[in-house]
């Protein structure tokens, strides 16, 4: 047995086994491979014909010891620099773990998760020796962090798979070989049909394996495909601190946790993110102070559910009682217990900087008690935005979902959210089509988004995925053209309710974060006012708070009033409104002003 496959085998019984047959194991399958005489370890049948026993615990000293195999089997405490690369596997070298100054491309598909999960990636290939390129062309490694929440989003990678064929193809023999890796949930979801489909990509990398990701690419240099799709029950990469990978960006993301129990009959999240686990606090706020101190004004905390976070790594905490749910709401798995809660967590980051800005997502409705809406009314620097995915209309349909409520309970949700918190923004989402859905189940969707008149909203038609409860249980019955059909009426009936939802905002004064250019004209700024809204203003040069005689033009970064807002004249979005600068402020102390001068 090669000594590798000693490892492997050692790292599955500490996943399953008591110490004691982890001990025999090691004893049995890797004395062999150690650097002892084969005669220092003699077989049954070898001793009895020397009529030798040497005592167990020489034998043992004599090889590796059992915390030999848990330094190898466990996570060190940080990521070791490009020119320290600490206990490589056997079949390479610490030189083969270096990226000796490869240029990688990083594409990011999908959710706000897999932009982090890309900041995290590079930071760990930064460390061990990688550049980071913009240029596709000058790429010596090109990377895809994928999505699998629809069909859609993997037919899209598999599109651009076929795109990147003939560049990988047409390399320079003159240059070194191009790699190319599939990292996040399409790979966990997918694993070796990748491989065996594209023979081009030469890496996988599940979303809880980016820590791999120096060894997979020092293997496929071998010519060799490699993979790492293992699920853990305690990644959630709290030491590494993500790099950004937009120098200019005024906001960043937090993950503070990752994996779903909700288990959702629809979804594929529990499948390739895994279960829940949180980031310790300590870790959380550690790096939302760095982000401050680099002068960001935004941070969203990010998770599969978010406020679902729990922390249990503080031992002081673990015996405190569990907090309510939303009333009216239940959960698939046994309560938990214990821990650090989400309130805890949106208290102590809002304190660190209250000229920055807090949002979080994705939430589940089930998770939000009073001490969350109390803290988001209190505190200024916390969004008065709230994403409350619904998913559907129909309490018969949210039970097939096994969503935990039915709309009863979600709309006295919305009534109570509304009652605690004055003014503020709601967006959710919702699946057009689901299994089973008759035309009165869509109806009561319909005529939950004219009751409730989101602000934003992110509609889709169901799209089933392989392993969900639903596509073991249920039947994906419904025809291709009518969830088409359904889906263009609830986008009709959502882009009329918000119109009429942000003519709110319309004649006000807003605090807005720039976040640069507008992407429709050079002469446009673009930003985002408290509850999420894209607004629009001309870039021209305006009051500076802080020197009434001074004149400037506002930049990414600082805040500014726009008064006199009104609705984008593209129905299509009706979440953009457009405005006129009136001032900028480099801090968020505002707030009296700008209440004072809207009345």
């Amino acid at each position: 047995m090669h000594p590798f496959q000693c490892v492997l085998r050692a790292r599955r019984c500490l996943r399953r086994g008591p110490l004691a047959s982890v001990s025999w194991l090691l004893l049995r399958t890797c004395r062999a491979h150690s650097s002892v005489p084969s005669s220092a370890c003699p077989s049954p049948q070898r001793q009895q014909e020397d009529g030798v026993w040497k005592d167990f615990s020489s034998r043992l000293a004599t090889g590796p010891t059992f915390q030999d195999f848990l330094r190898s089997a466990s996570v060190p405490p940080e990521q070791p620099s490009s020119s320290e690369v600490e206990d490589p596997p056997p079949y390479l070298t610490v030189d083969e773990l270096l990226g000796r100054q490869r240029r990688v491309y990083l594409e990011t598909y999908g959710c706000q998760m897999n932009v982090n999960d890309t900041e995290i990636a590079w930071s760990i290939l930064q460390k061990s020796g990688y550049r980071r390129t913009s240029n596709l062309q000058e790429a010596d490694v090109i990377l895809l962090v994928t999505c699998s929440i629809r069909e859609k989003a993997e037919q899209t990678i598999w599109n651009r798979l076929h795109q990147l064929k003939s560049l990988k193809s047409k390399r320079l023999r003159s240059r070194v070989p191009l790699r190319i890796g599939i990292l996040g949930c399409m790979a966990e979801r997918l694993k070796e049909e990748i491989l065996n489909r594209e023979k081009m990509v030469d890496i996988l990398a599940g979303p809880d394996a980016y820590r791999d990701l120096p060894r997979l690419l020092a293997v496929a240099e071998s010519g060799q495909q490699a993979a790492n799709v293992l699920l853990s029950l305690d990644e959630t990469y709290a030491d590494v601190m993500p790099v950004q990978t937009s120098p200019s960006a005024t906001s960043a993301f937090v993950s503070i946790m990752r994996g779903c129990d909700n288990m959702c009959s629809y979804c594929i999240v529990p499948f390739t993110r895994g279960r829940e686990r949180s980031r310790p606090v300590a870790s959380i706020l550690e790096e939302v102070r760095k982000l401050s101190e680099q002068g960001l004004k935004e941070v969203t905390l990010l998770g599969q559910n978010v406020n679902s976070f729990r922390d249990n790594s503080e031992v002081q905490f673990n015996n405190a009682v569990s907090t309510n749910l939303s009333r009216g709401f239940s959960t698939n798995y046994k309560a938990k217990q214990g821990g650090l809660r989400f309130a805890h967590l949106l208290d102590q980051v809002s304190r660190i900087d209250p000229e920055m800005r807090i949002r979080f997502t994705s939430p589940h409705p089930k998770d939000f008690p009073d001490e969350v809406l109390q803290l988001i009314r209190e505190r200024d620097n916390i969004c008065k935005q709230i994403h409350l995915p619904a998913q559907s209309g129909s309490s018969r349909v949210l039970e097939a979902m096994r969503r935990g409520y039915s709309r009863e309970a979600y709309v006295e949700l919305i009534h109570h959210i509304r009652e605690s918190i004055p003014g503020v923004s709601l967006s959710s989402d919702f699946i057009a089509g689901f299994c089973g859905e008759t035309e009165e189940d869509h109806l009561q969707t319909v005529s939950l988004l004219r009751e409730v008149q989101y602000n934003i909203g992110f509609l889709f038609a169901y799209s089933m995925r392989q392993k969900t409860r639903a596509y073991h249980r249920l039947k994906d019955d419904i025809p291709e053209e009518v969830k088409l059909r359904r889906l263009e009426e609830l986008i009709t009936v959502f882009r009329e309710e918000a119109t009429k939802a942000n003519k709110s905002f319309v004649g006000c004064t807003q605090l807005v974060l720039v976040e640069g250019p507008s992407k429709r004209s050079a002469a446009d700024l673009c930003g985002r006012n408290d509850g999420n809204l894209k607004v629009i203003f001309a870039d021209v040069e305006m009051e500076d708070a802080t020197d009434s005689g001074l004149r400037v033009r506002a930049q990414p970064g600082d805040y500014v009033l726009v008064k006199e807002m009104w609705q984008s004249l593209n129905s299509a979005n009706p979440g953009s409104m457009g405005g006129v600068s009136l001032m900028r402020f480099i801090r968020r102390d505002t707030r009296m002003w700008l209440f004072s001068s809207s009345q």
